[in-house]
């Protein structure tokens, strides 16, 4: 038997019921180098498991959106996307004609961040940042 996927022992740790079908969309969901929507985990763990209907992703992903193990996105595009929470902050910048999210990290921005909430007088405790752009060489 395989060892449980990062996503699947974080429920295992929360005390989660795991079936076989929660098992494979925690597997997926682990794998996921994107922000996938509940579409299209749908469709890659289908390709695991063809039983899993869209409606056990719709739920196995609120379940894991509600046990913080899972983050909602919502780009701008209409879908909520999805991505394992982790201790390592980053943020995202989104190509609007594709999609793509690229993840990415900005030591300035973080400094900027700190001197704009102590500015107005507060210690920052979290934020978001997404950027929406177009690629600078659009012939690719």
């Amino acid at each position: 038997m395989a060892s449980p996927s990062r996503i699947e022992q974080l429920c295992i740790e929360k005390g989660m019921k795991m079936t076989g079908q929660r098992r494979v969309i925690a597997s997926v969901l682990s794998q996921a180098e994107d922000h996938p929507d509940v579409e299209e985990v749908y469709r890659r763990a289908t390709d695991i498991d063809p039983r899993i209907s869209i409606a056990t992703v719709y739920r196995t992903v609120r379940l894991f959106e509600e046990a913080s193990i899972l983050e909602r996105h919502d780009f701008g595009d209409g879908r909520s996307r999805y991505e394992e929470i982790t201790s390592e902050h980053h943020d995202h910048l989104i190509d609007i004609q594709s999609g793509r999210v690229v993840e990415f990290q900005n030591r300035d921005i973080e400094t900027l961040k700190e001197r704009i909430a102590a500015e107005h007088g507060f210690r920052l405790v979290g934020h978001r940042l997404e950027l929406y752009g177009v690629p600078l060489d659009t012939k690719k």
